[in-house]
């Protein structure tokens, strides 16, 4: 079992941020923005704007950052492969998706339609970030061991 491969991570964990990080707009601009400008209007707060939304791509490089670092973590176990990045792409979904924005709406702080389409959502934008930073991960080639004489 070899080392995780950092470089790669990185490398694959960008191109997952902007798949993510594309996703993201699409969903929060041309098909919810108006939704949730309501929403944060309803609360007497400001629409993300400027440093919030930089902040917000940050993160997304930084989710698929983690991503590919847990597709790579699971790796010995199920296999190198498509089936393994959606594994991790799936539980990216089930925690930062499913967790962490169901409690929005379970509070009542946010609608229930707009966090429920952001659920569905991320169940199929995670594991296409995981398979697109998983397509440019590979492990170390291990230095070939000199022939014996």
């Amino acid at each position: 079992m070899g080392k995780i491969n950092v470089g790669r991570v990185v490398l694959g964990g960008l191109l997952a941020g902007v798949v993510l990080n594309i996703g993201e707009y699409i969903l929060n601009e041309p098909i919810l923005g108006q939704e949730w400008r309501a929403a944060m209007e309803r609360l007497n707060v400001s629409p993300p704007e400027g440093r919030v939304i930089v902040w917000y791509v940050v993160m997304g490089f930084i989710l698929g950052i983690a991503t590919v670092w847990l597709y790579a973590a699971i790796r010995p176990r199920y296999g190198a492969g498509p089936k393994t990045a959606i594994i991790a792409g799936l539980a990216v979904w089930f925690f930062v998706w499913l967790w962490g924005t169901a409690s929005l709406s379970v509070t009542g702080l946010f609608p229930a339609k707009p966090v429920m389409v952001t659920i569905i959502w991320g169940f199929f934008e995670a594991p296409i970030a995981a398979l697109a930073g998983a397509w440019l991960y590979r492990e170390e080639e291990k230095a070939a061991e000199p022939a014996p004489q």
